[in-house]
Parts: structure tokens; sequence; C-alpha cells
């Protein structure tokens, strides 16, 4: 049987954390190792000069066994590696985040960090994500499919597939865009608002000003026009 190591960045309580291990489960033995807190925008970061504290945790999905931890999504899978499975899973996937990893937000995402961490040991990895919305029509109907469709799809050394699915209804679901290529840019053009501070200091606020401008053939373009969008993203992109 397959063994599936599942982390996320949204902490262990997430709910696409949890329909990602129920999907995972008809394809083999699911262990899932998760922070116990928010993640989000750690990138690639691993705990190295404090102590990681792990704990078995309560998870409502029968069968799968779970642990909680204060480590990153990478040290999750790490560990879960090391100590926890004690051999190399068969499959890590990451997900499924709350929000898109899609253009050149991938850079800061720990769905896709914690993914790369297995490519760099040699373990086949898919990271999923969805909107910021309660909308999960198209994710909750293809998450199994694209599984399967992936799961062994041959990567290079270093890669790993990357996952998105669009906010839109099952009716309004236009396809899957494979082969996907990362666009230049991402959803929020950001700025600093700033406050002035006594001392001569300053606080910084990030305003993120949103848009779809983005170009075909794109991760970005694809979920904006209502497809499935799935390419391999490559540790050193």
């Amino acid at each position: 049987m397959k063994k599936i190591l599942i982390t996320n960045d949204d902490g262990i309580h997430a709910d696409g954390l949890i329909r990602l291990a129920r999907a995972a489960k008809e394809f083999g033995e699911v262990y899932v190792v998760a922070p116990d807190r928010e993640c989000s925008a750690m990138s690639h970061r691993i705990t190295l000069r404090e102590p990681i504290d792990v704990y078995p945790a309560d998870f409502p999905v029968e069968g799968v066994k779970a642990w909680k931890t204060t480590g990153t999504p990478a040290d999750c899978v790490r560990f879960g590696i090391l100590n926890i499975v004690r051999e190399k899973p068969n499959l890590v996937l990451s997900g499924i985040n709350y929000g898109y990893n899609c253009g050149s937000d991938i850079q800061y995402s720990a769905t896709v960090g914690a993914a790369l961490e297995a490519a760099c040991v040699g373990v086949h990895a898919i990271a999923l994500s969805e909107d910021f919305s309660d909308k999960h029509e198209v994710t909750d109907a293809y998450l199994s499919q694209m599984i399967a469709e992936l799961a062994e799809k041959p990567l290079g050394r270093n890669q790993i597939w990357n996952v998105n699915f669009p906010n839109c209804t099952l009716q309004d679901f236009k396809g899957i865009a494979r082969d996907r290529v990362v666009a230049d840019n991402a959803f929020f053009n950001d700025e600093y608002l700033e406050e002035e501070l006594e001392g001569g200091g300053r606080r910084l606020r990030v305003n993120g000003m949103y848009h779809e401008n983005a170009a075909e053939g794109t991760d970005f373009r694809a979920v904006v026009d209502g497809y499935i969008s799935v390419g391999v993203v490559n540790n050193l992109r």
C-alpha cells in the first residue's frame, strides 16, 4: 500500500487539509503532519535553532494518522519523512491551500515550499490550492481525479506539480488547463502605507490592489478564466 504524507500551511484544523486527507485515503495509507497554527507566506523556511514540538492530533477523518507541530510546513515534510513515516513516502500532498498559489506569489507560498521540500529528497509531490472563498464545487468534484492523474506522472528532480482550482460553479467551469507556466505577476499589486511613530520611526502596512491581468498560457490566467490550472514548478523557479 502506498504511503502518503500530507501537510499544509493553514494549520491542522483547516477545512482544506481535512478534505484533502479524505480524498487521499482512496490512494493509500495517509499520514497528516501539519502546523498547529497558520503558517502562510513562510515559503521554504525550516527550523534550525529551536526545538520542534510534535503531538498526536485528533483528526476527523477515520483511519488517518495525524500529528500537529510547532514547526513550519517544510519542517513537517522533513521530520514527517524521517520521524513519522520513517521511510520515504510514495507521495507528498500539500494543501488544499486557502488562497491561490500561482504567479509570482509562489515564491512566498509555504504550501509550495513544503512540496518542494519533498522534491528535494526525491519524493513525488503535489501542491494544491483554491481561492479565498467557500465555493468548493470544482475542487471537490475534481480533487480525486487530479490526484490520480498526477500521483505518478513523471517529474524531473526538484520539480513538483502545482494545481489551482478555480472559484466558480461547476456550471461555469471550463475544464482542465494543463502545462500552464507560472505567470510573472500576481493578483495583488502591493504598496506599503506608512504611519509615523514617535522617535522618527514608521509603521508600514501592506496594501494590496487586486487585479486579474495575466498573460495567456499562465496559471494565473487559467483560474481567472474558470479552469483548473496544472503545471510544473521547479525548486529554482
